[in-house]
């Protein structure tokens, strides 16, 4: 057990939540923080149930704020924290005792806010813990770094070559059920076929045909799924459909878009016919 306190140190830390309807959850990932956190921010999008409860009781400072989206909601979170250096956690993930330990050790020298930390996360799926994970920036400064406003898989925009790797595991139980995973697969590929389109980027037949079999052979073969029996394979099957469904939803968005733009070029002409010179 790490016994130091979470001051110790001389910088401070602030751990900021963001959070909706996941008062099952949420209580494990404000207990893993305490260790090396001087305070919690949880941000609330709106919960129905005893998310907001859980977290007063558990001593965080709570903030409701209607749910505008991924990026902004943290931003919002960063803003009232009342420390510059930003740990971030889903009320789904758990600090490993080795990471809590890494962070605390690293809060005795953060001079340099231009450095941003990373962690290594790994989900679970079925009753296994999936693949080989991935390291992503957790930890930062709130004046030199802060997050990219994205729709969906939002991340801090800073360099790789300002980014160091903490020790340690941040635990992401993020299944439920194959229903749930379902329905958030469905709400993240909305929301990245809608990102594509504002971007102006093109459906290209390429990536339709290219990135969901790549996918799938990343996944199962190169990252070792094919070990983790049943789940492994159905994860590898959920990337593959993950990427072909964000492909045919931003041809759908584009054959929209392109059919709006093309009635509303069409309606002034229509409109103007009665005025024309016969």
């Amino acid at each position: 057990m790490i016994d130091h306190c979470a001051s110790a140190g001389k910088y401070l830390i602030s751990a900021v939540i963001i959070a909706q309807d996941d008062e099952s959850r949420i209580a494990g990932a404000i207990a893993s923080c305490k260790a090396f956190a001087d305070e919690i921010v949880v941000v609330d999008g709106g919960s129905k149930d005893g998310t907001i409860r859980v977290s007063e009781q558990l001593g965080c400072k709570v903030y409701q704020n209607l749910w505008p989206g991924y990026a902004k909601q943290r931003i919002y979170g960063s803003e009232r924290a009342s420390h510059d250096w930003i740990f971030v956690i889903d009320t789904d993930e758990v600090v490993s005792e080795l990471l809590a330990k890494s962070i605390l050790e690293r809060k005795r020298d953060l001079s340099d806010g231009k450095i941003a930390y990373a962690v290594f996360r790994i989900g679970d799926f079925l009753g296994r813990w999936m693949g080989k994970g991935e390291r992503l920036v957790r930890l930062y400064n709130r004046n030199n770094v802060q997050y990219k406003d994205s729709l969906v898989h939002e991340i801090p925009d800073v360099s790789n070559t300002q980014v160091m790797n903490l020790q340690g595991t941040l635990w992401h139980y993020g299944f439920r059920s194959i229903n749930d995973h379902v329905a958030r697969f469905n709400k993240y590929t909305d929301l990245e076929a809608e990102e594509a389109v504002i971007a102006g980027k093109p459906f290209r037949w390429i990536r339709l045909l290219y990135r969901p079999p790549a996918r799938f052979i990343q996944k199962y073969v190169i990252q070792g799924l094919y070990k983790k029996g049943v789940p492994g394979l159905a994860v590898a099957i959920f990337w593959a459909m993950y990427e072909f469904l964000v492909c045919l939803k931003h041809y759908e968005s584009a054959l929209v878009h392109s059919k709006v733009k093309h009635r509303h070029e069409e309606e002034p002409l229509k409109e103007g016919k009665k005025y024309a010179i016969q």
